[in-house]
Parts: structure tokens; C-alpha cells; sequence
């Protein structure tokens, strides 16, 4: 009967590729209901996740709650955050797209009102508010991709902490195991076409495929590799 390809079993969600919740410390977002007037904050932990590359810090805010969010560049203990449509521009300030100025760095940013934060969450990143348009919010992604969003979402201001951990050395391959595998990544990945016909549909063809890469994106878990419902593959034409 033979055992089942890799992705297979990965797309299964057995165990052997499952990351327990146990090992993550906290879900990082926003307080559900979004502040009409203005909330303060102070900082008064900070947390090392594993499911994270940037540090965590936890807010006590005046009315006793807890929160739990990313840290920005150069925040300490002890100081005030704030929160709301009337907050100040301060560092670590959460406020909504509409009310932040031009020029300003923001990261942890909303995709809808009230999700949370999606966008710009990874050590060093932030995004810069573009423009304010009739569209939207214009912001300026870490990858020079524009997007225009609600100028309700929610973002934090600064960049988010950490960023000099890409600038550290791994020294032995070893240890990019152990980083991808606290978040749940497998590692390392090898090319489809080094693998044996029992492994992977690319497999056994001598360094290359055999034959097209396109598949449907309605194929079953074993077959979809390769350009996944792609609209166009190879070379553009020049005319």
C-alpha cells in the first residue's frame, strides 16, 4: 500500500506536525473594542516568546486591565502608552490610521477594523504612512508594496523591537533548526527534485521536473506542488 507523501501527512495536522499552544506564552493583539476618547497605559513587563522574534511587553492600564502587545524600538519599563482617537503621538501609542500624521512609522497594523493587527509584526519592521485619500489610508509596507486601509484600523507607533536579531550570526546550521522549529517551521526544506518518487511527485527526475509544474488549486493534498493556479509561467515576451 506504500505510506503517504510528506505534504500529506503535514496537511494531515497529525502531532509530528503540530506546535503545542503550551509553548507559546501570549496571543499578541489589540483590545477587542477600540477606545472612543483616550486609555493610558504603563509598562510594566517585558516577555521573551518563543512564537515571536520581537519582545512582548505587558500594559496595566487605569482601569486594571491587562495586555499583552509587541514592544517598540526603545521602550522601557515604566513608561505610558496610550490609546484612543484623542491619544498624543507618543512612542508605543495605539491609535487609529486616520489620526496618525504623515511620515509616521507604524507597525502591528489592522487589515480590518477590530482584527487585532496583522501587518508589520516581525523584529526591526515598521510601515510609514503614505497619504490620507479618499480610498483610504495609503501606508508604505516594509516590502515597497503600497496598500490603501480603513482609517479605522488600529496601528502602534514606532518599529517593532528586536531587529538586530537578524544581525547575529548563526554560526553552525544547527541552530536554524531550533529557531524555525519554536515557530512551528520545519527545517530544512529540500527541493522536490532531490527527493526519492516515493516522497514527493517531483521526485526521481534526474535534477529536473519531467514535465509541467501547474496544478489546480482543486488537487489533492499529494499532488498540489508546484505553480498552484498560477495565471501565467515562463519568460514575458518583449516586443
Amino acid at each position: 500500500m506504500g505510506k503517504r507523501l510528506k505534504m500529506q501527512r503535514q496537511g494531515k495536522a497529525s502531532p509530528a506536525f503540530m506546535k503545542p499552544k503550551r509553548t507559546f506564552k501570549a496571543d499578541v493583539r489589540y483590545r477587542p473594542k477600540p477606545v472612543e476618547a483616550k486609555a493610558v497605559g504603563e509598562v510594566i513587563e517585558f516577555i521573551d516568546d518563543p512564537g515571536h522574534s520581537a519582545p512582548l511587553m505587558k500594559i496595566k492600564y487605569e482601569d486594571g486591565a491587562e495586555n499583552i502587545l509587541l514592544a517598540p524600538e526603545g521602550i522601557k519599563i515604566g513608561d505610558k502608552i496610550q490609546e484612543g482617537k484623542t491619544a498624543e503621538i507618543t512612542l508605543g501609542s495605539i491609535m487609529p490610521l486616520g489620526n496618525i500624521p504623515e511620515g509616521m512609522p507604524v507597525y502591528d497594523i489592522e487589515v480590518n477594523p477590530g482584527d487585532g493587527g496583522k501587518l508589520v509584526r516581525a523584529a526591526g519592521s515598521y510601515a510609514t504612512i503614505r497619504a490620507h485619500t479618499d480610498q483610504g489610508v495609503s501606508i508604505l509596507l516594509p516590502s515597497n508594496k503600497d496598500v490603501d486601509l480603513d482609517p479605522n484600523c488600529r496601528a502602534e507607533i514606532g518599529a517593532v523591537a528586536g531587529g538586530g536579531i537578524y544581525a547575529q550570526p548563526l554560526m553552525k546550521a544547527g541552530r536554524s533548526f531550533y529557531i524555525y522549529h519554536a515557530i512551528n517551521q520545519r527545517w530544512p526544506k529540500n527541493r522536490g527534485v532531490k527527493s526519492n518518487p516515493v516522497d514527493h511527485p517531483f521526485g526521481g527526475k534526474q535534477h529536473h521536473k519531467g514535465y509541467s509544474s501547474m496544478t489546480s488549486r482543486h488537487a489533492p493534498p499529494g499532488a498540489k506542488v508546484g505553480h498552484i493556479a498560477a495565471r501565467r509561467v515562463g519568460r514575458k515576451k518583449r516586443g
